[in-house]
Formats: C-alpha cells, sequence, structure tokens
C-alpha cells in the first residue's frame, strides 16, 4: 500500500531537553524511504518509531552542526549491521566532507552495504526517479547548508463522464493511457493534469530566496522556526528562523500543511509557536512538530 508520512525523530535545537530529541525526520514515500538530519539519538528514536534500517533509501544532512549529524555514525552503522539488501545513498554538503567521513568512520565495523556518497555544491536536481525528483537549495546560515524538495511528476487523472461521452470503457481505457489516442480521442480529450505532490525539508537558515523556492507550492513544508518573532534579532545573528517569518514564507509559497520544529529550549511552550504562527496569517494546516509524531501528507486536490 502507498504510504506517504513524515516520521518525526527529533525536534530539539543546538541540545535534546527531557521531552525532545535532536533532529531526525523520515520521509516515507511509497517504498522508499529518506532519512534527513539524523541528529545524536537517532538510531534509538528510529526504534522507538518502528523505523528500521531496512527502510532507509537516502540520507540527507542540510549541514554539520552536531544537532544534525552527530546521528550519522550510528546509522551507519546500523546500516551496515542489518545488511540492508539495496544501495544507500548520503547527500550533504560537499563542504562538509571531512566531518562525513569521520562521522562514516568514527569506529571500527564492518561494511556489507554499499552507501553511496552523493555530496552538495550547488542548487539543481540530485536525483530523478519514476517516483520523485530530489533537489536542493542553498539556505543562509553560517556553515554551508541546504535544503531538500521532493517533487512527484505529474501524472493524469481521467474523468469518468468524459470516458462515457466519448464511449470509452473496459480495456479501451488502458489502451487510450498507453497510446494517447484511440478512435480519434486523445488522452487530453477524456483526463486532466494531476499534479504531482510535493514535499520540502527547511533547516537552520535565515530567511533567504532558498526559503522560498523549497516551500513553493509544497503539499507539506517541515521547517525550522527555533525562535520565537521577540527574538528576531538573535534568530537573525544564529542564522535561524521565528515562527511568524517560517509562516509567512509558508502562506506567501501556498503551502498547505506546514509542520514547525527546531525549537530553542529556552521556550517551554510549544502552543507560543502555532499562535504566532497564525497571527502571521498561514491559514493552512498547522503542526507544531513532537518527538515521534507522524505527519501524512494531504490527500490529493
Amino acid at each position: 500500500m502507498s504510504v506517504r508520512e513524515l516520521v518525526v525523530l527529533g525536534t530539539a535545537s543546538q541540545v535534546p531537553t527531557r521531552h525532545r530529541n535532536h533532529n531526525g525526520y523520515l520521509l516515507r514515500w511509497d517504498g522508499e524511504g529518506i532519512l534527513f538530519d539524523p541528529g545524536e539519538g537517532t538510531q534509538r528514536q528510529m526504534l522507538r518509531a518502528g523505523v528500521a534500517a531496512h527502510d532507509l533509501n537516502r540520507i540527507c544532512v542540510t549541514h554539520f552542526h552536531g544537532d544534525h549529524a552527530l546521528g550519522l555514525a550510528g546509522v551507519i552503522q546500523r546500516i551496515n549491521l542489518d545488511r540492508v539488501p539495496h544501495a544507500v545513498t548520503a547527500h550533504y554538503p560537499r563542504s562538509g566532507q571531512r566531518f562525513f567521513d569521520r562521522l562514516r568512520y568514527a569506529t571500527a565495523y564492518r561494511e556489507t552495504v554499499e552507501l553511496t556518497e552523493a555530496p552538495v555544491d550547488r542548487d539543481g536536481t540530485l536525483a530523478a526517479t519514476p517516483a520523485y525528483t530530489l533537489q536542493a537549495r542553498r539556505l543562509s546560515h553560517p556553515v554551508e547548508s541546504y535544503g531538500y524538495r521532493l517533487v512527484e511528476p505529474d501524472g493524469r487523472r481521467m474523468l469518468p463522464e468524459r470516458l462515457a461521452a466519448h464511449g470509452i470503457a473496459g480495456p479501451d481505457v488502458g489502451r487510450l493511457q498507453r497510446a494517447g489516442v484511440l478512435r480519434g480521442v486523445t488522452l487530453d480529450d477524456v483526463s486532466e493534469v494531476r499534479r504531482g505532490q510535493r514535499f520540502a525539508f527547511v533547516m537552520d537558515t535565515r530567511l533567504c530566496d532558498g526559503v522560498h523556492a523549497l516551500a513553493e507550492g509544497c503539499d507539506l513544508l517541515a521547517i525550522e522556526s527555533t525562535f520565537l518573532d521577540e527574538d528576531a534579532e538573535l534568530a537573525s545573528e544564529h542564522g535561524h528562523l521565528t515562527a511568524g517569518q517560517a509562516a509567512r514564507a509558508a502562506r506567501d509559497a501556498g503551502v498547505r500543511h506546514m509542520v514547525l520544529t527546531h525549537f530553542s529550549q529556552r521556550y517551554p511552550d510549544p502552543d507560543l509557536f502555532e499562535r504566532q504562527a497564525r497571527a502571521a496569517g498561514f491559514e493552512g494546516e498547522l503542526t507544531v512538530a513532537y518527538d515521534l509524531l507522524r505527519v501524512p501528507l494531504p490527500k490529493r486536490r
């Protein structure tokens, strides 16, 4: 069965708290799993969330600050320990190659799995599969950071009333889909474009062009909101977003469902993030993330 959901493994920024683990997010996209920013403790959070090493096909690291990458060592070793039967690809900023190398070989273990390194050094497409295109955009943070965006190819939705009007039914529907034309009836005559779903992952960054490009038209956007609006100056100084900034970016991009995450430990009340996001004018579906939450992609329009 097709499953598309975001499994939130951790939601803290910089340091974990009693209730929030370091970052970690798994996107289930049909038969594939993409792990984003595995911070310290991700391997244990995967166990608690029912996520296996076999579920992982890609690992995407936005940048090499510890709360986004220290869990790489354990995750990579677990992939090898469990002898995952398929290749796994790792994307990360090329400028952090030395950090990736140290984490990949932090301790001794037996390599049993093909781990393909595919570092990122520019905006653009990282991978294209029949199920999605994976893209990266540069963000604005004290160290080089990239956000990631998944775009499903547009498809076709057959319209029963138009099929009936043209007398096309049964096996002829499949023939028309394959050939594009049947007895003078084209695919455009009896169907419409079904827009592909879109997901974006935006972590540590100030507002910048990359944030807006990644968020544009997303069905589901996971975005950092480390600070509340009253600390906007502090957010900018450290290369982060506030709840209101994230919400305005999502509002202007037409995001359907926004997931706020990566919260500073200075704020004990997560409801404040939702209030500020709503005050900023975001009217779509809104989730203030907590550890082990599962967020399904919205149903197609």
